[in-house]
């Protein structure tokens, strides 16, 4: 797969990384909520490491410059 994250979209991932599960480790959210946010977590880690992202692949877009 051809990289398609820039720099400056994996640093926003991975600041809503922190925030997600800080907001579900301190029961701000809870239940569904805080396992989906673990979820989207987990995607956007995976993502950010690996410089693609799959929802942006249908659509052209590229952010990698």
């Amino acid at each position: 797969m051809t990289k398609n994250m820039g720099s400056l979209d994996k640093t926003v991932r991975l600041i809503a990384v922190v925030v997600l599960i800080a907001l579900a480790a301190t029961g701000t959210i809870s239940g569904t909520f805080a396992i989906a946010a673990y979820v989207v977590a987990a995607i956007f880690v995976v993502t950010s490491f690996v410089s693609v992202c799959p929802a942006y692949l249908p659509f052209g877009i590229n952010t990698r410059k």
